[in-house]
This record gives C-alpha cells, structure tokens and sequence, in this order.
C-alpha cells in the first residue's frame, strides 16, 4: 500500500461561505428529491431544492393517450391520493362535454376521494413519527391504512392506483357485501384496539354498515393518535416553533394545503368552489394559528375526522341510480374548447387546465400540483433554522416528491 493514501471525494464542499452538502436523494426521508444545503456549524444558510429525479412527463404523455386511457398515468404521481389527483381532469372533462355525472356518482366520488385523503395522511403521520425518531407511528398507521385500502379495493377492484374515476361518473358501482373473512378479520382487530366488539347489527357483510363501522373505528383510533404523537413531549420539541410562517408570507408564497390553513387562513376548495355532492354534505375546514411545523401536523390530524364525518354522510345519504352515463368505455371524443377544474386534493389545492381540438385525445393539459406550489415553502422556511430542524420542515407540508415532479 502507497505511503500517501488516496484522497476521496465526498459531496461538501467549500463555497466561500460556509459548507455545502447533499441532503438526499438517498436520504431516506427526502425520497424522491435532493436538497443542497449550505450552512455554517449547524445553521443553514441556504436550502436548495434539485427536483425532476422522477419527472415521467405526465403533461406531454396527455397528448399522445385517448381521454380515458390517460387516467391511470395520471395517478400516479400521488399513488396514495389516486382519486384526489385524477379528480379534476374528470370535472375539466365533463365542461368540455357539457355532462353532469349521475346522482349516485356525485356521492360515490367524494366517498373514495375522503378514503384516499385519511389514506394519505396515515403514511404522511407515519413518516413525520420516524422522520423525527418515532417508529411507532409507523407501524400503527400503516396498520390502520390496511381498512382504508380494503375499502378502495372492494369498490374500485384496486388497493392504490384504481383508475374509478371517468368523465361522466365512476367506472362500477360500489359492491353490496363484503366478504366474510374481511368481516371476522375486522373485528378481531376492534375487538384488540377497543376492549369491545361491535354487536352483529352493527357489523355485518353489509358494505355500508361496514363501511360506517370502519369510520366509527378509525374516529377512536385518533384518539390514540394524538397521545401517541400529538401531545407527545419529544414530537412537540421538534415541531414547536419550528419552521413558523405567518398568513401574510403563506399568502405571498402561494401555499395551500396543510401550510395554509395552518397559518390560520380558511380555504377550501370543497367549501369555496364546491363540486359534486360536497355541497350537501356538512364539515369544518380545520385551522391553527401557529403557523409552525406542529401545527400544520395537527391541521392534518383534523382534516382526517372530517373526512370521517363526510364518508359517513356521503354513505347514509346515498342515492340509488346509475354510476356514470352512456359512453364508450374507452374512446369518446371531446368537442373542442378548453376548462379548468380544481379541487381540494389531500396534499392541498390541485388545478388542471384542460384544452380539446375536438379529437379523441387531449391538444394540451397542464397540472398545477399542491406539492409543486408549496415546494417554494421549504427553502422559505429553511434559512436560519438548524439542521436537524430540516425533516420537521420539509415533511410538515405534506409534500410529495412525485407529485410535484409530474
């Protein structure tokens, strides 16, 4: 061996002014996306997002797929929110025809539009738990996912991408019964979390007693969920005043989501600028003051019970009739013309501009993510924090990567 070692190359360098290094891509918790951060000791300067490792160029993909047969690409961007995210290319579609979805569509939507949002905040609160040194969040809500995933699954036929929803309704109607071994599974897992059984009135095969049920279940679940992690002393030292942003700089900064309403500002998409049957149906938009990084995970935590209450109302309030109008299942053309939709997606506020050349296939289509307008947040937030302050700040705007690569 050479008396002279050689000297190996590591991502930190000198840039004049402190130190630079790589946080991800293979960070663990940055997933799909990388951050240059500059500091000095442990104080950042400066946070740089390197975004597009993923980008699938779903936008330009559009053009070249029929209407219907862009559906299933354009989930998955956000595959834990597949209904949230293909939400609005169906409104935006359906202006352009000039259609109105059936009655019972308009209740079964916003049934797994809900399912897919407590969906994706179960992965978002088990990611914040380990993100900050708590594993057991991890593996609780991914457990308590399982019955919200079961649901998609019996009504769209998939457990994440399930491609139900069409311009003009949804693909099948949802199912009757609910297999029984489902059924005895269930309530083995109510009987070990609560102490107690439901009565077999209370639960049978029947899917939307079923369906009640579950959402009676996960409401207690968060309960626990918020001694777990909420009110827990390590969680609220690594959140508490962290990354704070007030209305003003949240409104200048284009937020939405989570980082919005935690700053105090009451915006909606469902409440604002309604769209199939949430008119109908009666919730809050949860709120917080703060502004920080704990308070955007107790917004989150709020929106989980509201959705419990819309599924519910949406299930009870359920009209009969057909799913969706009379079309070709997979090549329909679309008079020529151009719309917007938006609607209120798990991780916030997701636009889709729509244009049509009277043709089988979309001209141009043009998606304006959640995750993409709050990205702008977390190199806001991050100059002068610590960094170990980084995960609470960039996790805490509920964010994903994927999606805001396109």
């Amino acid at each position: 061996m050479d008396s002279q070692e050689e000297v190996k190359e590591v991502s930190i360098y000198d840039t004049g002014e402190g130190l630079a290094f790589s946080y991800g891509p293979q960070h663990p918790g940055t997933g799909h996306c990388r951050f240059i951060v500059r500091v000095i000791g442990d104080t950042v300067l400066s946070l740089e997002p390197d975004i597009g490792f993923v980008h699938r160029g779903e936008e330009k993909l559009c053009e070249y797929k029929t209407w219907i047969t862009n559906i299933p690409h354009l989930e998955r961007p956000a595959i834990l929110d597949a209904g949230g995210l293909i939400y609005p290319y169906c409104l935006a579609v359906e202006k352009l025809m000039n259609v109105e979805p059936p009655p019972r569509a308009k209740y079964i939507r916003p049934i797994v539009a809900e399912l897919n949002r407590i969906g994706s905040h179960f992965y978002y609160f088990a990611l914040y738990g380990v993100f900050l040194g708590l594993t057991t969040p991890f593996m609780w809500a991914f457990g308590d996912r399982e019955y919200v995933v079961d649901l998609v699954q019996f009504i769209g036929g998939q457990r994440i991408t399930h491609s139900y929803f069409v311009p003009g309704g949804v693909r099948n109607d949802m199912p009757k019964k609910v297999p029984g071994e489902l059924v005895k599974q269930f309530r083995a897992w109510y009987r070990d979390a609560t102490g107690k059984s439901p009565s077999s009135d209370e639960l049978t095969d029947d899917f939307q007693k079923y369906v009640l049920r579950v959402m009676e279940f996960l409401d207690g679940r968060l309960d626990h969920y918020w001694d777990l992690m909420l009110d827990n002393a390590l969680f609220m030292d690594r959140t508490v005043n962290v990354g704070k942003l007030t209305p003003e700089e949240a409104v200048n900064l284009g937020a939405v989501g989570v980082t919005l309403r935690a700053c105090g500002i009451k915006r909606d998409v469902r409440i604002d600028e309604p769209y199939d049957a949430y008119r109908e149906f009666k919730f809050e938009v949860p709120t917080r003051s703060e502004g920080d990084s704990y308070a955007r995970a107790v917004v989150a935590f709020e929106e989980m019970r509201q959705s419990i209450r819309i599924i519910s109302q949406a299930v009870e309030a359920l009209p009969d009739g057909p799913v969706k109008n009379k079309q070709h299942p997979v090549n329909i053309r679309v008079p020529a013309g151009e719309a917007v939709a938006r609607t209120e997606a798990a991780h916030g506020e997701l636009i889709y501009y729509v244009r049509s050349d009277g043709t089988d296939r979309p001209y141009r289509v043009r998606i304006l993510s959640p995750s993409f307008r709050n990205l702008i947040v977390i190199p806001y937030l991050a100059k002068g924090a610590k960094i170990a302050e980084i995960p609470a700040i960039y996790w805490s705007q509920n964010v994903w990567p994927v999606e805001w690569d396109r």
